[in-house]
């Protein structure tokens, strides 16, 4: 089957954190605070994923409260943490959602995530994931993790949906109307 098809039949994107949605730098402050940045433009996309009707979820294997507080703001009701068998964590999330693998977008960027990769319909690698995961990977974004490369996963999805143009032109209708 190709990519195209695969991206066409997407209904929910799962994805990880650390390198993915972050550029997987983590700060640690002198008492022991954890801080991580993310990226706007990785927000407002999925903000419109949702818009378009497309779930989303994360898995990571790390915890901490700044994903949960960062999925609340997003809108992302499911979110695993501390996961080891990320696999697992994706093949629940699926029988939970009732949505088959074949319909579910896994983006990852280390060798934690090559399972979930193998088991999504469409794996997806941010531009500086490890060798091996951009290997199998069906789609490799341009941008990095942390960078929009969510973003540009969300974009990709969309487009191959005929979703992307009206979620466009609800933007500019609100700020035509904001204008007025």
């Amino acid at each position: 089957m190709d990519r195209r098809e695969r991206v066409r039949r997407i209904r929910m994107l799962v994805m990880d954190v650390d390198g993915v949605l972050t550029d997987g730098r983590i700060f640690i402050g002198a008492s022991g605070e954890v801080f991580k940045a993310f990226n706007s433009q990785d927000g407002l996309g999925l903000a419109a994923a949702g818009k378009a009707g497309l779930k989303t979820a994360i898995i990571t294997g790390r915890q901490s409260e700044i994903v949960a507080k960062r999925a609340a703001e997003l809108s992302i009701s499911i979110v695993r943490q501390g996961c080891s068998d990320k696999a697992a964590a994706l093949e629940e999330i699926a029988q939970e959602c009732k949505i088959p693998l074949a319909e579910i977008a896994y983006i990852g960027d280390d060798l934690n995530d090559l399972p979930a990769v193998h088991r999504a319909g469409l794996a997806c690698a941010v531009s500086n994931a490890a060798l091996e995961v951009k290997d199998v990977a069906h789609y490799v974004t341009v941008k990095a993790g942390g960078h929009g490369a969510v973003r540009e996963v969300v974009e990709l999805i969309l487009k191959a949906q005929n979703k992307w143009e009206n979620i466009v032109n609800d933007y500019q209708q609100s700020q035509s109307e904001a204008g007025q």
